[in-house]
């Protein structure tokens, strides 16, 4: 009986601990991919302390999307294989764009004038590439990697909407990093990008039942359908936070302008329990259920061991990195 009661259970906690790990990357890298996509609308002084006010951080936020991958290989082996192989051509672009982020923020800071341009725009490139690649994952996995019109158009409609939702995280960094002009600036961009954000939510949303009976399933049955009303309110509830802030001047100078980037976080957070909800129990929508997916039950025993003393220590540093980094950013300058 307890053998039979840790099978059920080990898959659904490494399945948790594989959740938490993309959703932290996905909030975590969000803002600094936001930021790079909004680098272009910045003066030149500006990008260099919007790059300084992610320099610190960026390259560990990829941690990670490391662990979340990870863990899809050795703990969910046969459903690594299929949705690798799905989506090898934008993991393979999303790659390219993380190259070229991490390429350029070395190079620029040393480049000559007449180059720096060029670096600035690249790293502001492999931002949105990233972006639109792994919006376009996010549709494709929803929709159970079909290929039909529906679902290639579903997923052109994410892989849109996911640079909008990263930007805006960015701009809510911004806010909290920055001051004066470049601040000022960062909630004229959140005006911009906010009801885009939005539309592009709601009618994708609204389009997920259409693409996948597993979601309309869950949605449109009773009583859990009123058990989903509270997320869409309260998303509802963070988006009109976000405009009041954006819209209003004094209360971004009294230093209440956090209140962005934690209504930003909280729709993602949101999204993901919708999401969960929407798949569960399926790994791979409409295929693979965790169980089928999960490794052997002694193998994920082992696991355990090396992941109960991993994400500690990945959280333990990651909210000391926040901690002793954290105040107003200022230009960045490497030591020649």
């Amino acid at each position: 009986m307890n053998t039979l009661n840790w099978a059920y259970a080990l898959p659904l906690i490494f399945m948790a601990v594989m959740g938490l790990a993309l959703l932290v990357y996905v909030i975590l890298d969000g803002y600094d991919l936001g930021v790079g996509i909004l680098l272009p609308y910045a003066s030149d002084t500006e990008k260099d302390v919007m790059v300084s006010s992610i320099g610190p951080f960026w390259d560990a936020n990829e941690t990670w999307l490391v662990l979340g991958v990870g863990m899809l290989l050795v703990c969910f082996p046969m459903a690594h294989g299929v949705v690798l192989s799905a989506l090898y051509l934008p993991v393979a672009l999303m790659l390219v764009g993380l190259i070229l982020r991490g390429t350029a923020f070395d190079f620029r800071v040393k480049a000559r004038d007449t180059h720096k341009t060029t670096w600035n725009r690249l790293f502001a490139a492999g931002s949105l590439l990233a972006s639109l690649a792994q919006g376009w994952m996010l549709g494709a996995y929803i929709t159970g990697f079909q290929n039909d019109a529906w679902s290639l158009l579903f997923s052109a409609g994410i892989a849109l909407t996911l640079p909008a939702a990263y930007a805006m995280l960015g701009v809510g960094w911004l806010i909290m990093k920055t001051e004066g002009s470049l601040q000022r600036k960062a909630a004229r961009w959140g005006r911009r990008v906010l009801w885009p954000m939005g539309f592009a939510l709601t009618g994708i949303s609204l389009a997920s039942p259409l693409v996948s009976q597993t979601v309309s399933a869950k949605w449109f049955m009773l009583p859990e359908l009123f058990a989903l009303l509270p997320i869409a309110l309260a998303c509802a509830t963070a988006f009109f936070a976000i405009r009041h802030v954006l819209r209003a001047p004094h209360v971004l100078e009294a230093g209440y302008g956090w209140i962005v980037f934690v209504a930003t976080v909280a729709i993602f957070v949101l999204a993901f329990f919708g999401l969960a909800y929407s798949i569960y129990p399926y790994i791979v929508i409409d295929r693979i259920t965790v169980w089928q997916a999960a490794s052997a039950t002694e193998s994920l025993a082992v696991i355990g061991v090396g992941v109960a003393i991993t994400l500690p220590v990945i959280i333990a540093y990651t909210i000391y990195m926040y901690r002793v980094f954290w105040g107003k950013a200022r230009a960045l300058t490497y030591g020649l």
